[in-house]
């Protein structure tokens, strides 16, 4: 069943090409704490940037379970990648997680249709804009 999905699916996982590549040219760089695999590989083309860097997700293929260190080297905002002990949250950040749009646990205002409810209506002051 996995060798079934890693042909015909690239949401769950790496495909049957990733692997290939990956065994092939990558080198593993690290783990985060999701359990997503990080690797490096020097670029063909010798004029762009110096490597390559890709990520193999533990789960489902979602961009938002990258956390900000591991964001940062993927997009070559720093050149070492990060570690436990050289990472620290700042005492304002809170503890990552993925973007939830388009599920169940998704935001919802009150008052949304989403959740039943029924619109607000008009504040006594407002005034639609006619034009002349």
């Amino acid at each position: 069943m996995k060798f079934l999905k890693q042909f015909f699916t690239w949401w769950s996982g790496q495909t049957l090409a990733t692997r290939f590549y990956t065994w092939r040219k990558g080198e593993r760089v690290g783990q985060d704490e999701l359990g997503n695999i990080y690797y490096r590989a020097k670029s063909a083309l010798p004029d762009s940037i110096p490597e390559r860097r890709w990520v193999i997700y533990a789960g489902y293929s979602e961009a938002s379970q990258v956390p900000p260190g591991w964001h940062g080297w993927m997009h070559h905002r720093v050149d070492a990648p990060p570690s436990p002990e050289s990472y620290k949250a700042r005492e304002w950040e809170l503890p990552h997680q993925e973007n939830l749009t388009g599920s169940s646990a998704a935001y919802h205002p009150p008052g949304s249709i989403a959740l039943g409810g029924k619109p607000r209506g008009v504040a006594a002051d407002y005034q639609a804009w006619k034009p002349e």
